[in-house]
């Protein structure tokens, strides 16, 4: 029996080379790209991806609804790492560890649409509490999130990179209009019945990212402290190999959170910040933006489909 077919669509950006990576090494799959005479051409790349087992699709939104489109062979399956098809209905959403079932459901899929790299922190941390009703679901959250300068894609690596750059901001807070493309994805998956506030920011170091939730007790129910929302997140990733809650005392001891601490692996960490003089908890995800944030996760999922191959 020959092994899996994998087409990687797009492997030139920040998320289809260490895709590339991270399946090099593989004995058990074949891994192909087009050369780059051949990526812009349509024709050619639709003979590609209906002659593969598993595509990987690392486009610009519309390129990936293209390639999409292109498949006319039922039995190719597709992960898909654009924001093209994360809100839509026939797509199963890449975060095995979201629901219990979830990476079951991944594994069977012929359509899977991977997190956004901010969604995976947010939803991570929220769609748990949700779901055991210790957040209302029209409490009004509010985001906040610092990546890499790697999450712009080439563009911010070549732009902070490059020889002789100079003058590069240090931190950048950006989607001040309040219309990041992540936000209808983090409220539909977190479960949210409003939309949430999202504010994004780059700062100077290559990957990684700090995603913070601040919430007040107040508006929460009778009894909800800060031990039961860490319990609650506790409980929902006791199992996963990936997601880890840091133990309370732990995170009380810490003074500081390093976005770049996760950096090269598929993790993701999370804490829980209570104030309870003020009334008060800060909800943190600590993860590599090209690992559980894109790359990382897509080989994850990758992996779950392989079993049903």
């Amino acid at each position: 029996m020959s092994s899996p077919l994998v087409f990687i669509d797009g492997d030139q950006g920040t998320t289809g080379l260490q895709i590339h990576e991270r399946l090099r090494d593989r004995t058990d799959l074949s891994v192909f790209t087009l050369p780059a005479s051949e990526r812009k051409d349509l024709q050619r790349r639709a003979e590609a991806i209906n002659a593969c087992d598993i595509a990987i699709l690392c486009l610009p939104d519309a390129a990936a609804r293209e390639s999409v489109d292109a498949i006319v062979n039922p039995a190719v399956r597709v992960i898909d790492a654009s924001s093209a098809h994360r809100t839509q209905p026939g797509w199963i959403y890449g975060f095995p560890e979201m629901d219990p079932g979830q990476a079951e459901r991944i594994a069977n899929a012929h359509r899977v649409t991977n997190p956004g790299c901010y969604p995976t922190g947010a939803v991570g941390l929220l769609r748990p509490l949700l779901r055991a009703g210790l957040i209302p679901g029209s409490y009004p959250v509010s985001i906040h999130a610092v990546s890499g300068y790697s999450g712009r894609g080439r563009a911010g690596v070549e732009e902070h990179e490059r020889q002789g750059t100079v003058n590069v901001s240090a931190y950048q807070v950006y989607g001040l209009e309040l219309a990041h493309k992540h936000t209808p994805e983090i409220q539909q998956h977190a479960g949210l019945a409003q939309r949430p506030i999202f504010v994004p920011a780059y700062g100077a170091f290559r990957q990684g990212i700090v995603l913070t939730v601040p919430l007040a007790l107040r508006l929460l129910a009778p009894g909800v402290d800060g031990a039961a929302l860490h319990a609650c997140l506790a409980r929902h990733y006791a199992e996963a190999t990936h997601v880890h809650v840091l133990p309370l005392q732990e995170s009380c001891a810490l003074k500081h959170l390093d976005p770049q601490v996760l950096n090269g692996t598929n993790d993701m960490r999370l804490s829980v910040f209570p104030n309870m003089e003020h009334g008060h908890v800060l909800l943190s995800a600590v993860f590599d933006n090209l690992g559980k944030g894109a790359s990382g996760a897509a080989v994850q999922n990758l992996n779950l489909m392989l079993t049903q191959q």
